[in-house]
């Protein structure tokens, strides 16, 4: 049985909205509401990669799991990088890499991205979901063009990343959805590589995959999972988990 970890990498340092991990939804911080999203999945073990101890002692406290590394990385797959070479674990084959800023995506979604990245041999492998028109000039929305349609065949490469849409031809174009799987041998690869000119302009790591000529498969979410990206959103996720219960 394939064996996959769910390392979910966190920092103090957004600038557009401070202090975002600690901030708090039904008396839980928003951190910890994605590591307990984590955990249901059942997929394997759960940590968060922090170099702030306040996130460490907030995960700690909740009785999760955390590792302590390097405060400064230029990106959260080094930092979760890190995470796994301290592990010391052998066994593991994949590493999902769960956004600490998304704590509504569907546990479903998880499993299934696991599952079928595992089923195709990914070497990296993503979610999207359909692109509402609305959000096709949003910077903040990034966007993926698909070698195929992945409504109706679930699964294709990905051929572009990008954040604003309204010129490209492509019928392929979905919401990205930021949450990824590498297996180990290609998460040691791509951490190796410098970052490519397209990474630092449009401040987009996977990129730096494409690249590279790194294969990044995607994988289609019926649902539209909401980022906490500034203190909007995190009033909109608040007011959205507060009325489910």
């Amino acid at each position: 049985m394939t064996k996959t970890i769910i390392l979910i990498p966190s920092r103090m340092g957004a600038t557009r909205l401070p202090n975002k991990p600690l901030l708090k939804i039904k008396n839980k911080s928003l951190i910890n509401h994605v590591y307990d999203k984590g955990k249901s999945t059942n997929i394997g073990e759960v940590y968060v990669a922090t170099g702030d101890e306040e996130i460490f002692e907030e995960v700690i406290k909740n009785n999760g799991k955390s590792i302590f590394t390097k405060k400064n990385h230029l990106t959260g797959t080094d930092r979760i990088f890190e995470a796994y070479e301290q592990l010391k674990k052998n066994k593991i084959e994949y590493i999902i890499n769960l956004q600490g800023d998304e704590p509504l995506i569907e546990t479903k979604d998880i499993i299934n991205l696991n599952n079928l990245a595992i089923k195709h041999n990914s070497d990296i492998a993503t979610l999207a979901c359909k692109l509402e028109n609305k959000n096709i000039k949003n910077k903040n929305v990034v966007k993926v063009i698909c070698k195929e349609n992945i409504e109706k065949h679930q699964f294709s490469s990905a051929k572009k990343f990008l954040r604003v849409a309204e010129n490209e031809n492509s019928d392929y174009i979905y919401h990205h959805i930021g949450i990824y799987i590498y297996k180990v041998s290609v998460l040691k690869k791509f951490v190796s590589l410098k970052q490519s000119n397209n990474e630092i302009n449009f401040k987009l790591e996977q990129l730096r995959a494409l690249d590279n000529n790194i294969n990044i498969d995607v994988i289609f979410s019926n649902s539209i999972p909401i980022g906490v990206d500034t203190n909007e959103d995190y009033l909109e996720i608040k007011k959205l988990m507060e009325y489910k219960s």
